[in-house]
Parts: C-alpha cells; sequence; structure tokens
C-alpha cells in the first residue's frame, strides 16, 4: 500500500500497525536542530507523513490601529485587526484586541471582517496540495490557517474578560459576533475542501486542565452548532475530508458532542488532563486520535527509556485496531532534551511500522 493508504486506512480504523507521526518545534529546538543537523527543513528532514498547507493571508488597506487606544511600536497587526508584540518567552506573544471598547452592536456590525474570497490566496495552495498528493503525502491543513476556529478568534478580537461576560449578559452581542465568525470559517472550510486537502485542522481552546473553561451548556448554545456548521460546509464539498479538531486541556464532557459534529480525529488528548487509554476505550469505534505524547511531562522531563515506553504504550493501547497518528501534544519547548525526541523518533521507527500481521 502506499504511505496515502496507510495513513487513511488508519485514520478510518480500518487498519493496526501503521502510525502516522509529526512535530513541531519552538525557535530554541529548531535551533537544536539546526546545530545536530545542518538543515532548516525538519519536516522534510524526518520525512512526515503529513504536509501543513499554510494558507497565506493578503495585506488589506486597512487602519486597524484607529481601533485602539495604544499600542506598543513594536505591535504588528494580522489579517483580522489583533494587535501582537513579542513576549517575554519563546514564540508567546501579547496580544491586543480591537473590539476591546465595544459596547453596541453596531459597533460590530461595522467592524471589518474579513472577506474569506478576497482577502485570502486561496489559489497559491492549490499546487502545494498537489503536489503533496503525487509524491504520496497527507495535504493538511496548518494549525494556524483555519482555525482557532470560532470560540479563539472571537475572543482575540474582544478580550476574553469581555467575550465571557458577552455570552452571559450580552448575548445577543456574542451571537452576532460568532455567526460573523462562522460564515468566514464555513467560506474557508469549503474553499480547503476544493482545493482538495484531505484533513482540515479546526479548533478552539476551552479546555484548562481541569475542566471546561465555559460550561456545557454555554458550549452547546454558543459552539457546537456553529462547529457543526463548519465541519458540515467542509464536507458538503467532500463527504470523505477528515476533521481533525484541537482543543487542548480536560474536555471529557464535550467528546460526545464533538462526535456529533462529525469531528473524525481528537488532538491532542494531552494525558495530563485526560487518560489517553480511557478516552480510547470509550469512544475508539467513533474518533481517532492525534497525538497522546506529554509536552508537561514525559518530553520534557522524563528518560530516553521513558520516552520509548510511553510511545509503545500509546501505539499498542490507544493504537489498537488503528486511530492514531502519535505526536507530542504541543510545540516541543527550550526544556525538551534533544535526546528524547530522538527516542521518540527511534519508537516510531520501532513500534509505528505497519506489518502485515502484529507489532
Amino acid at each position: 500500500m502506499t504511505r496515502r493508504e496507510l495513513f487513511f486506512k488508519t485514520a478510518r480504523r480500518e487498519l493496526e500497525g501503521y502510525i502516522p507521526f509529526y512535530f513541531s518545534l519552538s525557535p530554541s529546538a529548531l535551533d537544536k536542530f539546526r546545530a545536530k543537523t545542518g538543515r532548516e527543513d525538519y519536516a522534510a528532514y524526518y520525512d512526515f507523513p503529513i504536509k501543513f498547507i499554510s494558507l497565506k493571508p493578503k495585506t488589506r488597506d486597512i487602519d486597524f490601529r484607529a481601533y485602539y487606544q495604544q499600542l506598543p511600536d513594536d505591535a504588528a497587526i494580522d489579517s483580522w485587526g489583533v494587535a501582537h508584540n513579542k513576549g517575554s518567552f519563546e514564540h508567546f506573544t501579547r496580544m491586543h484586541h480591537p473590539m476591546e471598547n465595544f459596547g453596541t452592536l453596531d459597533d460590530f456590525k461595522k467592524f471589518p471582517y474579513p472577506d474569506p474570497a478576497a482577502d485570502f490566496d486561496w489559489k497559491a495552495i492549490e499546487q502545494p496540495i498537489r503536489e503533496a498528493k503525487e509524491n504520496d503525502y497527507i495535504a493538511y491543513s496548518a494549525p494556524g490557517s483555519l482555525g482557532p476556529t470560532i470560540f479563539e478568534i472571537a475572543w482575540y478580537l474582544r478580550g476574553m474578560d469581555n467575550f465571557m461576560v458577552d455570552m452571559i449578559s450580552e448575548p445577543g452581542l456574542a451571537h452576532y459576533h460568532l455567526d460573523r465568525i462562522t460564515e468566514i470559517r464555513c467560506e474557508g472550510a469549503k474553499n480547503f475542501a476544493a482545493a482538495g486537502v484531505d484533513v482540515i485542522r479546526l479548533g478552539d481552546d476551552i479546555g484548562t486542565q481541569r475542566d471546561l473553561m465555559i460550561s456545557r451548556e454555554l458550549y452547546v448554545e454558543f459552539l457546537k452548532p456553529r462547529m457543526k456548521k463548519i465541519i458540515d460546509a467542509a464536507k458538503s464539498v467532500n463527504p470523505e475530508i477528515l476533521i481533525d479538531y484541537h482543543c487542548d486541556g480536560q474536555i471529557e464532557k464535550i467528546i460526545p458532542d464533538l462526535i456529533e459534529a462529525g469531528v473524525d480525529i481528537l488532538n491532542p488528548v494531552q494525558p495530563e488532563c485526560m487518560d489517553p487509554v480511557k478516552i480510547k476505550e470509550l469512544y475508539g469505534d467513533k474518533l481517532s486520535f492525534n497525538g497522546t505524547l506529554g509536552t508537561q511531562t514525559t518530553m520534557p522531563f522524563g528518560s530516553a527509556e521513558e520516552v520509548d515506553r510511553v510511545c509503545r504504550e500509546m501505539i499498542e493501547k490507544v493504537g489498537k485496531g488503528g486511530g492514531l497518528i502519535l505526536a507530542p501534544t504541543h510545540v516541543i519547548e527550550p526544556e525538551v532534551p534533544w535526546e528524547n525526541m530522538e527516542a521518540f523518533l527511534s519508537a516510531i521507527k520501532k513500534y509505528g511500522k505497519y506489518k502485515s500481521g502484529n507489532l
């Protein structure tokens, strides 16, 4: 079988034994990779089976600084109008919110939300998608290209405190704001599907280490139906497209809702918050999993031997019957010893190759 055939049979839980993999490096971890290999593209160097396809926004001729009372001199404004300046650690930034001082529905109606047709370069992704498929890779929409999907971009624009209050005290504002975002995301999902991606990555971080940030009731009212609408939009163009949904933290309460909305793959199944083996036992007949390797525990603080052991356990238990993409649950931060990265890659080679039989 080709690698693409192996991937799809794995993701649809029709094949056991083949384990797709990937990881993302923070700037410091990328420096380690460069020093050790003399190379720049770690995805190509390690031959990830997944090719992430990035959608580039076009420059918008809008003075978003008018929405801010004051911004740091080094602030850069993205295509949504959200401003960022350098944070105190690695790749993290400080965020500034253009809708922070909005008080009326008219304020929201006047805001220049992006136009999904005019403000993104859809033609530019067609060739990378075609080349990925021709070279037996899986064309995956990059995490930043369509997600954060609903909740995150809503509070990026509004400010988290304000948006949380809106859902309780000004639900009309929250519904309008989310509807505008959902319209954009639906068009984006259809465009990605039409361009030929195999997997669309969606996601909203609504989990903490212990529970949801909002009640399940609020999730069902504000987020679930809109997420389903986006997924339905993608699958209306290509019913075979797979949906990989990202949400950090403890989100067990809404996993059945995600399945009902049409999610195919759950990421990252953070083991510090949920037991991946338990989640597999409960939902493995309906859902596949992407991640499971802890970046708060095993990767930074475990030994290379522990990394090997955990990888094998995930492959044997979560990968049983198929349905596992093994990956660290977040970007590899500076604390992760490179020996642990090598142990992860070695474990993939030892335990993650399909044989026409058992591991």
